[in-house]
């Protein structure tokens, strides 16, 4: 399945703040979780996450420092921060709302008779 790009877009922020509120992590770990969240329907690129990673320190909702892999390779690591979170919970509230909506959307859809009746 092809999971459009906007909707991609708009989920991002919310993925990787969850992501790291569950501790900090690097980019390839951080692309792995997103695979594995997604049941490998999901398939982020270096090129999609870094500058997301990169505007969200800018905005102080993570923060980066670096250290050094099990085989002594140098990599970024990044944390959420106190903003972070309280931006996560914004999202949390606005994505259920969202949900809810289409929820409730799909539900009518699946319901044939009552669509016939409302035209009847």
């Amino acid at each position: 399945m092809h999971i459009d790009k906007d909707l991609v877009a708009a989920s991002a922020t919310p993925l990787v703040l969850g992501i790291l509120a569950d501790g900090e992590s690097y980019g390839y770990a951080i692309l792995k979780r997103v695979n594995e969240l997604s049941g490998g329907q999901m398939h982020w690129t270096d090129g999609m996450l870094y500058p997301l990673l990169h505007r969200l320190e800018r905005l102080g909702l993570v923060e980066s420092s670096w250290g050094t892999s099990d085989i002594g390779r140098k990599r970024k690591h990044y944390a959420i921060t106190s903003a972070g979170r309280a931006a996560l919970v914004e999202r949390q509230e606005q994505w259920t709302v969202v949900a809810d909506a289409l929820a409730q959307v799909w539900r009518s859809t699946q319901q044939p008779d009552r669509i016939i009746e409302e035209w009847a």
